[in-house]
């Protein structure tokens, strides 16, 4: 019997329903981490309810007649989405069970045969139709324009979307609070809240460095870093190219094991996406092979999709966010790449996925409000002088907000400028920390030395 079965016939075998932590003593050979992830599975799937919040949580198997109807609604791809003959041949091949398929190891050819501005994973009628749907007011603007004018829309879409297809139960609205307030959701696990968080500094690390993240190695293992913290077995694992085999789970495919071929595939990967001239194809690319290749312990489809983004916000064009994403359907396009070398499944999604993207945006780009020239200008001197403020909690907040603007900004533009920093000071807290490099208990140190509040 299977570890997931296993842990489901206890359940179905406690009339008074089982606490997670009851669960795991009864199962010590599964991870919490994994025991969460399979319970959110069928609790989405109706094979269980749960009843209470928090460390008194139960599960309960649910009702016979629920189960059959709810289970074969979400085992089925979903009808929605449309799909080519050449997708509906992989959905077919995929579902079969794991014992039907063909085991199969990492396929260097896949990635050698691929030729930069010849090969197209994305035919010339679907980039068309990407760029007519993805076309922003910022298209001539400098890059990152649109992406840091959207950005506190985006990180909690992405944040949350990104979660969810990981099995993550925050709702939007949590996602939200935890962005803005800094306020954890009741009855989460704590590994929620931080992946969260993680998606939070990776797309902040991204959108606040457009000008100098790249496709790069420096890139990919800071963004796997910031996505991975606190939330590996082993934190030396966070920012490192894989030095062990790994499995992938519900899969026949098994990656590369030996560290120099992985690092000798990363650099091709890495070379051939650079020269990909059009941002679509880049960013389809790179939500291909990084996942493929899996040159991280883990988190590498996390920073797949993350990374397929850069290009779109270099172009100003409306970010892929995955919002809606059914995790059926992108774990199986993901799944018939990995053992089948073919991207349709995944391409098809990829199109469907972009255009719910877009229309979310759309709704906001009427109201979106051109962003602040001032601010803009003088982003890095507002940033920094926040920081200089909150680290040297024994000087008063004006002068030196006064003697940093004094010595940087032109006369005609220090009032603005010093009223914006006052203003970023006083909507400080832990939720946009990350942006200004600072900890919460540095906040924490600043507002206790606050005598008569913020300054004015």
């Amino acid at each position: 019997m299977s570890s997931a079965h296993a842990l489901l016939e206890s359940i179905r075998k406690a009339s008074a329903g089982l606490m997670l932590n009851e669960l795991l003593a009864q199962h010590p050979d599964v991870a919490r981490r994994t025991a969460q992830r399979w319970i959110s599975q069928w609790i989405d799937g109706g094979q269980i309810r749960a009843i209470g919040e928090g460390r008194a949580r139960r599960y309960f198997v649910a009702k016979t007649t629920e189960v059959a109807t709810t289970a074969t609604d979400r085992d089925r791809f979903p009808g929605y989405i449309p799909l080519s003959a050449d997708s509906r041949d992989i959905v077919a091949y995929i579902d079969q069970p794991q014992e039907a398929r063909k085991p199969v190891g990492y396929q260097r050819d896949f990635l050698d045969a691929y030729q930069p501005n010849v090969t197209r994973y994305l035919s010339e009628s679907l980039r068309r139709q990407l760029h007519k749907m993805g076309k922003t007011a910022q298209a001539d603007a400098p890059a990152g324009t649109y992406s840091r004018a959207i950005l506190n829309r985006l990180l909690i879409d992405l944040s949350w979307a990104s979660s969810h297809l990981e099995g993550n139960t925050y709702s939007r609205l949590d996602t939200r609070e935890l962005i803005e307030q800094g306020k954890a959701a009741q009855g989460k696990a704590a590994i929620e809240t931080q992946m969260i968080l993680n998606h939070k500094t990776a797309i902040e690390l991204l959108v606040e460095n457009i000008g100098t993240v790249g496709f790069d190695r420096y890139t990919l293992m800071n963004l796997q870093s910031a996505l991975s913290e606190n939330l590996l077995p082993n934190p030396a694992d966070e920012g490192r190219i894989r030095q062990h085999a790994v499995d992938i789970g519900q899969s026949v495919y098994r990656p590369l094991s030996a560290p120099q071929q992985i690092e000798d595939a990363l650099d091709v990967l890495l070379d051939k996406v650079n020269q990909i001239a059009d941002p679509f194809e880049q960013s389809f690319f790179v939500l291909v092979h990084l996942p493929y290749l899996q040159p991280f312990a883990d988190v590498n489809k996390r920073t797949s999709r993350l990374v397929a983004n850069l290009p779109l916000f270099r172009a100003n064009l409306c970010p892929l966010t995955f919002l809606d994403v059914p995790e059926q359907a992108y774990s199986r396009a993901i799944l018939g790449m990995y053992e089948m070398t073919r991207v349709e499944l995944l391409r098809d999604l990829y199109v469907w996925a972009y255009e719910r993207s877009t229309q979310e945006y759309l709704a906001i780009r009427q109201d979106l409000a051109e962003p602040d020239p001032l601010r803009l200008a003088w982003r890095d001197v507002i940033k920094q002088t926040i920081r200089d403020v909150v680290l040297q909690p024994d000087q008063d907040a004006l002068s030196v907000i006064r003697q940093v603007v004094t010595a940087t900004v032109p006369e005609v533009d220090r009032d603005n400028v010093q009223a914006l920093i006052v203003e970023e000071l006083r909507r400080l807290h832990e939720g946009v920390l990350a942006r200004y490099g600072l900890r919460p208990s540095e906040l924490a140190a600043w507002k206790a030395s606050l005598v008569v509040g913020p300054p004015n």
